[in-house]
């Protein structure tokens, strides 16, 4: 078998309980990915600039699916941004008004936003995932950005109930995908990590019998079934468990670095 692309996702997967991984580890694998033309790619939910800052040293030589697919860079330059046009925003805001526990925050390219009305607690939990994080009077009014993702926060035992009733609520205007905890993304149809990988294999020319995933959410199920090495992780949630073709050891475990060596024949 031979795979030239390892695409990861990190809260859940690539990333431990402590929100760390085997640094140590991954540098020497990291190594043998360049030396071997591997292409590493880091596909998330999370806001690039979070994403950048768990790989200080290499961050430049690194490809990152953030948003969920709405923003893919690779070596610092932007292949493909989504947008979410103003009416459909407000829209959803609208609806989303209905939902008196769930908790917003508005993605786009230059920051994310929210309402000054939201609990500091909330805004702090925010800030572990969008390090660029304004408030603003309110989230009707945020303009000079391209906005492409809805990220709410719900209490966990919500989440499924809130889904089916999201969905209805949306129609197709957005695709709401949980992602893990109390967190649900509202993405843009058809605007998903498998959609980023694709903007990059077309870049490399790599095809997708090249191309292992790992995930453990909703929203990694379009790249599991995408890739042709698609893995889960222990912990992940069982319809991830079941759209994967293998389930590995978890997050606490180093699954994703012990199957990385694994692939590059160590």
């Amino acid at each position: 078998m031979t795979v030239k692309m390892i695409a990861v996702d990190m809260d859940g997967t690539f990333l431990n309980s402590q929100q760390d991984y085997d640094r140590k580890s991954f540098n020497q694998l990291y190594k043998q990915m360049k030396q071997q033309n591997v292409r590493f790619v880091v596909a998330s939910g999370n806001q690039y600039y979070q994403l950048k800052s768990f790989f200080p040293e290499i961050a430049e030589e690194l490809s990152f699916v953030a948003e969920n697919g709405a923003y893919v860079v690779s070596e610092g330059k932007e292949i493909f941004t989504g947008e979410i046009d103003s009416s459909t925003i407000h829209e959803v805001l609208t609806i989303l008004a209905d939902f008196k526990e769930g908790h917003t925050i508005l993605c786009g390219k230059n920051s994310a936003y929210v309402a000054e009305s939201e609990p500091d607690s909330f805004v702090e939990h925010g800030k572990k995932y969008y390090h660029r994080l304004k408030k603003v009077p309110n989230l009707f009014e945020v303009k000079d950005d391209t906005l492409f993702k809805f990220a709410l926060s719900f209490p966990v035992e919500q989440v499924g109930e809130v889904l089916d009733q999201l969905h209805q609520a949306l129609g197709d205007k957005v695709t709401p995908v949980s992602s893990g905890h109390g967190d649900v993304d509202l993405i843009i149809p058809g605007i998903h990590k498998a959609h980023g990988l694709l903007q990059l294999q077309e870049l490399w020319g790599i095809k997708k019998h090249e191309v292992a995933a790992f995930g453990d959410s909703g929203n990694d199920l379009e790249m599991l079934k995408h890739a042709e090495y698609s893995y889960a992780m222990r912990n992940g949630q069982p319809k991830v468990k079941v759209a994967a073709k293998e389930i590995i050891l978890s997050n606490d475990e180093n699954g994703v670095l012990v199957k990385i060596a694994e692939l590059l024949g160590n």
